[in-house]
């Protein structure tokens, strides 16, 4: 698959929130610890098994996930070369050595081979992205899996109460509501099943100061 968007920019960690620096603090307002163990937990890290972070930002899953199966081949990948940064420094106070590289999500296919990966997790990466960017990262993420392989994606999904609906706006302040808004309505599990992806699901629903945070499952065909 060739990339789409390689010249486009992307939205910063936290969008116009704040500088990057501070994502990690604020990172765990989200209940990060809750549906970061949900993640890893779907994604069950096998040894020799290939996972690909997608949007792997400062590094906490891609870390996680390695630190739990260090026999696993983890690779995040990022286009933003100061979380890439923040990722490597983390991933060696944690003693452990995850593969970075700098991409988008519409470009994982191409960095690293059609068929190659057993798992694709990403984690908050595509409620920032613009509607045709959202389906290019899963058609990738769908190209660089084997037939049978597992996508993770854990994002701002439905919003389904007024008061989720009320937090959510935070996020939207940060990211706007053009690229927001469609997760808020629901289109996350039609847009995976588009990408060719079976048995999607949507297995938790996380509510956070930020609005409800979904972790969504599946497999490629």
């Amino acid at each position: 698959m060739t990339p789409t968007t390689q010249t486009t920019p992307f939205t910063p960690a936290l969008g116009r929130l704040a500088p990057t620096r501070f994502y990690d603090p604020l990172i765990a307002l989200t209940r990060e610890r809750l549906w970061r163990a949900l993640a890893v937990a779907h994604v069950a890290p096998r040894p020799d098994e290939a996972i690909v972070d997608v949007g792997c930002g400062t590094g906490s899953l891609a870390v996680l996930l390695s630190r739990i199966e260090p026999a696993a081949r983890v690779t995040g990948i990022d286009p933003d070369p100061a979380v890439l940064e923040a990722a490597r420094l983390k991933a060696g106070a944690a003693g452990v050595a995850p593969r970075w590289l700098k991409g988008t999500g519409d470009e994982v296919a191409w960095l690293l081979g059609a068929g190659t990966a057993d798992t694709v997790v990403s984690s908050l990466v595509l409620h920032q992205c613009p509607l045709a960017m959202k389906r290019a990262v899963l058609a990738s993420a769908a190209e660089v899996l084997r037939p049978g392989g597992r996508l993770v994606l854990v994002d701002y999904g439905l919003q389904r109460t007024r008061r989720m609906r009320l937090a959510f706006r935070t996020v939207q302040l940060a990211d706007g509501r053009e690229d927001t808004q469609p997760n808020a309505d629901g289109i996350l599990p039609g847009l995976i099943r588009e990408a060719g992806f079976q048995d999607v699901r949507e297995t938790e629903v996380v509510p956070t100061l930020t609005g409800s945070i979904s972790v969504y499952v599946a497999r490629r065909g």
